[in-house]
């Protein structure tokens, strides 16, 4: 409210709309949500409502779905999200942090670069209360912040007092440790963005070449800041899992990762993608109408002898479409031997982010056809056999 109400004052001009959320934790919630909109229309000023009932009852739903919505707003008004986080906000999450043994991305806290403006970082929640008794900005109280239920409430009224009582200078440390945090935080952002590349599809990969000689803690710090360029946050596990890969995972080698990301070893770099199994474990391949099978389209078509992309297939077989597994092998056209799917593939300089996804045409349990790579003898136009023609097209995109 004393934000709002400054902001008015100050930087009215500035104010795309005023976003506030309901918690659906009860009568204060919506007391403090009305309390919101009745200044908004005091001050002429757009209001924007969001939440409600319905949000599991934790910090970090409350804070995920928070943010969620602020974010919404602020992108559909082409705005930045400001917050009226304080100093001793700040104090509670590095503290928050040092208990759970974060590195310096966490220890960073409030301080870390971001596109959220705050502008009360500085101020401490005593100054800015005052203010607002004496200037009659009226505010609420929301009593689930006395609630010990809650990690941040037992830090703010029993351990952070029980801190101060030792060392007084308990804040001013905590805050320094912070502000350091952040310049190391700021270097390795700035080392991952030149060493690292961000694909269209959300892959994020870095030069093995890059990487050789680190320590298993220096590439984890590394890879924290690689990471977050694609909106992922590794924890202390993945962390841990990716730097020890990094060091001794073999090519064409994965290690997966938590909210659904996976590490692959190229032969020249490390990728960091999302984990997938891209295509169903089997489609049967038939009939007049294309089928999408991940990023690969398969249609009826003419048969181009030069064009690995098509291939006439006997029209008296089943034919199943799946991804290559482990052990497969084709006898390619004009030769005898069999020879592994996954050495075509590498011959054919196939990348690390779509290899493990690389769809196969088997017919009566024998692969025929590896689109775009090659074909057996059973996949090529003959005189004399019934047939029928594909041709497959690929978004790299996907």
């Amino acid at each position: 409210m004393v934000m709002l109400h400054v902001a008015a004052s100050a930087h009215r001009a500035r104010i795309a709309a005023v976003a506030t959320f309901d918690h659906g934790t009860g009568a204060a919630s919506r007391s403090a949500a009305e309390l919101v909109r009745r200044a908004c229309d005091a001050l002429d000023l757009p209001f924007v409502l969001g939440g409600g009932v319905g949000i599991r009852r934790s910090e970090a739903a409350w804070r995920d779905a928070r943010w969620a919505f602020l974010h919404t707003v602020a992108d559909a008004q082409r705005a930045r999200v400001a917050t009226a986080h304080s100093r001793d906000d700040q104090v509670e999450t590095v503290l928050m942090r040092v208990l759970r043994g974060s590195g310096a991305r966490g220890l960073a806290g409030l301080y870390a670069e971001s596109a959220v403006v705050r502008p009360l970082l500085s101020v401490d929640r005593g100054t800015i209360r005052a203010f607002a008794e004496l200037s009659g900005v009226e505010f609420v109280d929301d009593p689930t912040n006395e609630s010990r239920r809650f990690l941040r409430n037992r830090i703010r009224l029993d351990l952070l007092p029980a801190l101060r009582g030792v060392c007084p200078e308990m804040d001013a440390q905590l805050l320094d440790v912070s502000r350091r945090a952040a310049q190391v935080r700021g270097a390795l952002d700035e080392w991952a963005r030149e060493l690292s590349f961000v694909s269209e599809a959300g892959m994020v990969a870095v030069a093995a070449s890059q990487l050789a000689g680190y320590s298993r803690e220096s590439l984890g710090a590394l890879w924290q800041a690689v990471a977050a360029q694609v909106g992922l946050a590794l924890d202390r596990r993945g962390t841990e899992r990716i730097a020890v890969f990094t060091i001794e995972g073999r090519v064409a080698g994965r290690v997966q990762l938590s909210g659904g990301w996976e590490a692959y070893r190229e032969r020249d770099r490390v990728e960091l993608r999302r984990a997938t199994n891209g295509i169903p474990k089997a489609l049967a391949l038939g009939g007049v109408r294309p089928i999408q099978v991940g990023a690969w389209r398969f249609s009826p078509g003419s048969v181009r002898a030069e064009d690995l992309w098509t291939a006439a297939l006997p029209a008296d077989m089943a034919l199943v479409v799946r991804p290559w597994q482990a052990g497969d092998r084709m006898v390619a056209a004009g030769t005898t031997r069999p020879r592994r799917v996954k050495r075509f593939l590498s011959d054919a300089h196939v990348s690390g982010r779509h290899r493990s996804r690389w769809p196969v045409v088997v017919s009566n349990g024998v692969v025929v056809w590896i689109p775009g790579v090659r074909r057996s003898d059973a996949a090529t136009a003959r005189p004399g056999r019934s047939e029928v023609s594909y041709t497959c097209e690929f978004d790299d995109r996907r």
